[in-house]
């Protein structure tokens, strides 16, 4: 075991520093230390507290001269002074220098060696490092000497800051991110899932000005034929970890990705998955990921047996796991691949109205990308408990500090350059909206991403939406054709028309907000 008394990037006091330390015994360290208990299936599951998803309105980021005119400042990225910063920041150390021992995690994000960028993770809870050494890429044991991190993250979970309001915060939690330092520091908060998100939104920043477009998506490949590549965009819950999880395409990875002249490349090491309603017969591959290794959030387990039930939303609907791409059997490692030849924008429709699939010219994958329409699902946020429709760019909003239409640009070119075709694939409900509808069945979006990734619907004959504008095959094998076109799923037609007239208005509202191309604006819904 490799101790350090004091920290490279740092200095935390006399705490002593246990740097990378294996995953056995950072098990073995969290369950002896309260943090976690092992589950039956040997994964270790932990309780996040009151902070079961992200604390989008806690999140801050430092307003300097040279960053400020890069930021699409706003709801999403909320200014804070270097003054303010520096305060938490020093609240933070001393906080973890009262503790006895603190745990540091040092390795990478991005896959390929050219765009990586060296993170280090400081925690006071043993989990917490082992969810970085899970989530992130691992370095070498010869790597370590002389490592210097360019982005570092401070975890003081426990401080509260009690004087927030003095410091122009929202709560006792904060999220306080530095583009200039390169440094996050996280307060008030146990749930894993802000480490994670603060270095994607810290590659957001920095890969377009490294030639790379940066991309909330999951990525997989033909096990045939590795110039088949497919992203899937969207946002938490609506399916880019399910669909991504197939065995017949091994996985590039599971959320962030970075698509560069060279093809595309995962960020993260690890898969952080939904697992509520989770089922071996629906989803046998992340099933098999929960073992000795990964992480459960809030999973509620049997008392007696420590079985896990993931039905039981009880605590958040928001359950997570957290394990290594190279869980899943066949992932491709290192996780690099070609430029894609489909992408798919998930959308989990709360309105019931969309299409469950239609093809995308250039100028609606446009459209639908820089509007990223989808709903916000139960527990991915504080304070949501039901879907919400939700307006996110890109599919990825929450995590861009530069204005949308930098990425949406990026994905432009990128799609023209390699001829790439474009999805819109409703997750969502059908029949009715939600509370009235039902969930799109899950072998018949998987009929759908078949019949995408094999070719069949390339050549397909289409139908154009009324109201939307969109382009609907006629037919999908293994698919009811009434499926196909959500008006004939409602058993009231006219109340489907007021329903698809009303999120038709709400995209009309939410593009205005854009500089776009009238051609692009054209793109969007005719009703």
């Amino acid at each position: 075991m490799t101790t350090m008394s004091t920290s490279t990037i740092l200095d935390f006091g006399s705490a002593t520093i246990h740097r990378n330390l294996p995953v056995a015994r950072l098990f073995e360290l969290a369950i002896l230390r309260g943090e976690g208990v092992l589950a039956a299936n040997g994964a270790l599951n932990v309780d996040t507290g009151q902070r079961t998803g992200r604390s989008p309105k806690d999140k801050f980021l430092e307003d300097t001269p040279d960053i400020h005119g890069n930021i699409d400042w706003g709801k999403v990225n909320l200014p804070v002074s270097s003054e303010v910063f520096r305060r938490v920041e020093q609240m933070a150390i001393a906080h973890l220098s009262q503790r006895e021992e603190l745990f540091r995690f040092d390795g990478y994000a991005g896959a390929d060696p050219d765009y990586r960028l060296r993170v280090s993770v400081v925690t006071e809870k043993a989990w917490h490092c082992l969810f970085a050494k899970t989530l992130f890429i691992n370095v070498h044991a010869d790597e370590l000497a002389g490592f210097e991190p360019d982005w570092t993250i401070i975890n003081a979970c426990e401080l509260r800051l009690e004087n927030y309001e003095e410091l122009g915060l929202n709560s006792p939690c904060a999220i306080l991110q530095s583009l200039a330092q390169r440094k996050v520091v996280i307060v008030g908060t146990h749930y894993a899932g802000e480490i994670k998100k603060s270095i994607f939104y810290a590659m957001n920043y920095d890969l377009p000005d490294m030639g790379v477009f940066p991309m909330h998506c999951s990525a997989n490949v033909d096990a045939d034929h590795p110039s088949n590549v497919a992203l899937f965009f969207g946002l938490s819950g609506t399916g880019k970890t399910t669909l991504s999880a197939d065995p017949n395409r091994p996985l590039i990875g599971d959320d962030e990705h970075g698509w560069s002249d060279k093809g595309v490349f995962n960020i993260e090491g690890g898969c952080y998955a939904k697992c509520i309603k989770l089922s071996k017969e629906g989803e046998p591959q992340i099933w098999d990921a929960i073992r000795f290794g990964s992480v459960l959030e809030n999973v509620i387990l049997d008392p007696v047996t420590r079985v896990p039930d993931y039905d039981d939303g009880s605590k958040t609907e928001n359950t997570r796991v957290t394990y290594p791409v190279s869980y899943i059997p066949g992932a491709v490692m290192p996780s690099i691949g070609a430029h894609p030849k489909n992408v798919v924008f998930l959308a989990a429709d709360a309105f019931g109205v969309l299409p469950p699939v239609s093809r995308l010219s250039r100028e609606q994958a446009m459209y639908y990308f820089i509007n990223g329409y989808t709903s916000k699902l139960a527990g991915t946020e504080a304070g949501v408990t039901e879907p919400q429709p939700n307006f996110s760019p890109c599919f990825g909003g929450p995590f861009l500090p530069r204005p949308p239409m930098v990425y949406a640009d990026w994905l432009a070119r990128r799609i023209e350059e390699h001829d790439t075709d474009v999805w819109l694939l409703n997750t969502g409900w059908t029949g009715g909206p939600y509370g009235v509808g039902e969930r799109f069945k899950l072998r018949y979006t998987r009929a759908f991403v078949t019949a995408i990734l094999d070719g069949s619907l390339h050549n397909a004959t289409y139908e154009t939406d009324a109201i939307f504008g969109l382009s609907i095959p006629s037919q999908v094998h293994g698919v009811p054709d009434d499926v196909l076109h959500p008006r004939n799923t409602w058993a009231d037609k006219d109340a489907y028309d007021v329903k698809a007239r009303e999120l038709a208005g709400l995209f009309r509202e939410n593009d205005a907000r854009y500089d776009i191309s009238p051609e692009v604006r054209a793109a969007g819904p005719k009703g």
